[in-house]
């Protein structure tokens, strides 16, 4: 039953319901909540493009003060995602996209007044980057709201999509900063607030228009206990941290990477700044279509084996990284257009595969859920409702877990400045961390049973739910 803007008694895995036009209203959800996590994650991402305008002559703010500030902004969304995720069950998908738009206006407006005002203490810039960390809250809030909407049979291509939409307004801010560098120099910050001053308001709007609050069975407003006592939460959220986290880290730390390597090679404040915003876009642009491609193709393969194949790459990645970045430690003078060529190289690779991984782990998702809740001696009404009320609260806690792992690569970044100069140390801590989390899928999703003659243990394709029961899809 619909009201305005208010759905009872949803359920998506009605086929012949969907096909009348439930697939419309999900759509619909779908667009709008993409909208406006896609604009709050610009504002997330904000200080990555505002410190390409803070020269250190003016504001004061060392490299690593810089970077700090995106740690900082990364923490607070980490933190935030749970909340936000939960919110959703509580007050309805519509009421918080809508709040959580408005809200984001506060810490823009402190960004105009900070840029404008140079010199003060860095404490007041952390205060502001906190605040921006709402934005990152976003990304839970929509997620687990177009989660709520569709079928299991499509959750993967949905929500590779939502993820994907969303994760474009880390690229998106970052070209506008682009234009506005090369259109009106690096001390005219103001103009890409004052877009994302309209874009927010828009956001606000369009939520209240054309979201929907779905009511949920009583037992689903507090899932919270019982996804924390889950084996496969902490395990999601372990492969999250190496992909989504390395993600939004790099996307961060990007720019003020290749600004650093930039200035290394003789080049000056502005042109360094300008040289880095026309490519550090580049590597969360690619790393936000790959997320879409990557819950496609974990429709078809299953999200384990993706999971794996892309920690198995991202390996190979950092390792050319932590070569090209070795050499560079060795050379005395500037850097050479080689050494810049394969820092770019390295980088790109990981943004693509980060974003193929994301797409991966957030299908294992609610395919393991599914599968769990087969073992559950209820009625499948609400076998179906534990499942989505699982998913919606282990997507909020992953997400939150995974974020830190931004937070990891900006102080490690960070750190190995402080005390080597150079990025290599760092690097060789996101080698250990991606062994980690490909010997942990391949352990919990992948391998072989011991003696057994059956296919790898993997999280099933979508269109195998059915066929499958929890001892089948986790094996012994």
């Amino acid at each position: 039953m619909s009201h305005a803007h208010h759905i009872s008694n949803w359920d998506p895995e009605d086929v012949a319901a969907w096909e009348a036009g439930n697939k419309k209203i999900a759509r619909r959800n779908l667009i709008w909540s993409v909208f406006a996590m896609h604009v709050g994650y610009s504002i997330w991402s904000i200080w990555s493009v505002m410190v390409l305008f803070m020269p250190r002559s003016v504001y004061g703010l060392s490299p690593a003060d810089k970077l700090l500030l995106g740690a900082t902004a990364t923490l607070v969304g980490g933190c935030l995602r749970i909340p936000y995720a939960v919110a959703v069950t509580k007050f309805g998908g519509r009421n918080w996209m809508v709040f959580s738009s408005l809200v984001l206006l506060i810490p823009t407006v402190g960004t105009i007044l900070l840029l404008a005002n140079p010199g003060q203490p860095l404490w007041m810039y952390l205060v502001c980057a906190a605040l921006t960390g709402m934005g990152g809250g976003n990304f839970s809030a929509a997620i687990a709201n177009v989660n709520v909407f569709y079928p299991q049979r499509l959750k993967g291509a949905a929500l590779g999509i939502a993820g994907g939409g969303g994760n474009i307004g880390v690229p998106v801010i970052q070209i506008v900063g682009l234009v506005v560098l090369a259109t009106a120099g690096n001390r005219q910050p103001y103009w890409v607030c004052a877009i994302y001053l309209v874009l927010l308001s828009l956001a606000a709007l369009a939520s209240a228009l054309f979201l929907d609050n779905v009511e949920l069975p009583r037992g689903e407003h507090k899932p919270m206990r019982a996804a924390l006592v889950q084996r496969d939460t902490w395990i999601l959220a372990m492969l999250y941290v190496a992909t989504y986290g390395s993600f939004i880290g790099f996307s961060f730390a990007f720019g003020q990477v290749l600004q650093m390597n930039y200035m290394a090679t003789g080049q000056g404040a502005l042109q360094a700044s300008l040289h880095a915003a026309q490519i550090a876009f580049l590597g969360p642009l690619l790393a936000s279509l790959a997320r879409m491609y990557g819950g496609r193709l974990s429709d078809r393969l299953g999200g384990g084996l993706v999971t794996l194949g892309v920690l198995f790459a991202m390996i190979a990645a950092v390792s050319e990284l932590i070569a090209v970045s070795s050499h560079a430690d060795h050379r005395s003078g500037p850097l050479s257009a080689t050494t810049m060529t394969g820092y770019i190289i390295g980088f790109m690779a990981l943004f693509v595969l980060c974003g193929i991984g994301n797409g991966a782990v957030y299908k294992m998702i609610p395919a393991i859920f599914e599968a769990r809740s087969h073992s559950m001696n209820v009625i499948e009404a609400e076998r179906r409702h534990w499942a989505r009320a699982m998913s919606g609260v282990v997507i909020g806690i992953v997400a939150a877990i995974g974020t830190l792992g931004g937070v990891l690569i900006n102080m490690a970044l960070r750190q190995s400045y402080l005390s080597t100069g150079s990025e290599t140390t760092a690097f060789c801590l996101f080698l250990l961390c991606y062994v980690i989390g490909s010997v942990l899928t391949w352990w919990t999703y992948v391998r072989r049973p011991s003696g057994a003659r059956r296919a790898p243990i993997a999280v099933p394709a979508a269109s195998e739910l059915s066929k499958l029961s929890p001892a089948k899809t986790y094996g012994s």
